[in-house]
């Protein structure tokens, strides 16, 4: 299992040269890929991008793009940009984001999301291979013909999926999934099988399974686990994701956050690799001394 780094946290008050600073930081720690959710106005292809001009190895992934707000033309030239400014190393994840940032933020419908979805990607990943699509759907449309940045091959495309119908879409039509709030219980039970069984029907290559969790090596795991419980309490009551913690049987992220020693930690991340998560992305969380012990124990994983 490949441990990269999600650096999402940092939006929450984004300096470009902060995260850019933090990308090649994991690209020097030897870490396999950084990742960055679209949370707010940072945009976060854009920063990739830039980010991708001055790294030359880690793998660059978005985790996720919601895909209510971008028609599929503009986020597949924001994702060939971002592809050919950091030669090649995108890995493009969207999501369906979540009914109430839909309605509420947004005021937007939510209406027949795996419709949505299905037609969302038929669109892009026709844009990204070959420049063209063709496509009139019931909810997306587009007739494109257009040149792609430098002739780049085209990223690797991803989608947040949870529930069956997603799952069984990633399978078959992505390069795999890219999860949150989701344990070993639930990769081995529900997002595992459910994936690798539509990819092999549709003749695919095995999907990655890329895992993101809080990540805190301490000797206070307490107060930790207390402190990602209340800033990442909302999670707890979105319906998809309380699916999963109900797999778990769990009461919220904090539960399945992978905190304490280095050999409890360590065990974590064993029995998520063991679960079939291909890839673990951590979101470190810093303890009264800092993230270092964290990321040193971390990088003795690589």
């Amino acid at each position: 299992m490949r441990i990269g780094i999600n650096g999402s946290g940092m939006l929450a008050q984004p300096s470009v040269d902060g995260i850019i600073g933090d990308v090649v930081a994991s690209e020097e720690a030897g870490f396999s890929s950084y990742w960055l959710a679209q949370t707010g106005l940072a945009d976060a292809l854009q920063l990739l991008g830039l980010a991708g001009r001055v790294t030359s190895a880690v793998e660059l992934g978005t985790a996720v793009v919601p895909t209510w707000t971008r028609h599929p033309e503009v986020m597949a030239a924001g994702a060939l940009t971002a592809q050919a400014a950091s030669g090649g190393r995108i890995v493009l994840g969207i999501g369906l984001a979540h009914q109430t940032s839909v309605e509420d933020r947004w005021g937007m419908s939510w209406e027949r999301p795996v419709k949505h979805m299905s037609e969302y990607l038929a669109i892009l990943d026709s844009l990204l291979r070959s420049g063209t699509a063709s496509f009139q759907g019931e909810i997306w449309n587009l007739e494109r013909e257009a040149a792609v940045p430098d002739e780049t091959a085209p990223p690797k495309l991803m989608l947040a999926a949870l529930g069956r119908q997603m799952l069984e879409m990633a399978g078959r039509r992505a390069d795999g999934t890219i999860l949150w709030c989701v344990g070993p219980r639930t990769l081995e039970q529900q997002i595992v099988p459910i994936i690798n069984d539509a990819a092999a029907a549709a003749d695919r290559s095995t999907p990655s399974v890329v895992c993101s969790l809080p990540v805190c090596v301490t000797d206070e795991p307490d107060g930790v686990r207390q402190f990602v419980g209340q800033i990442l309490a909302d999670y707890a009551t979105l319906p998809s994701y309380r699916a999963m913690l109900d797999i778990e049987g769990v009461h919220g992220v904090e539960d399945i956050s992978l905190i304490g020693t280095e050999e409890e930690v360590g065990a974590g991340l064993d029995t998520i690799a063991s679960a079939g998560a291909t890839d673990f992305t951590a979101v470190v969380i810093p303890d009264a001394s800092g993230p270092g012990r964290t990321l040193d124990f971390l990088r003795s994983r690589l």
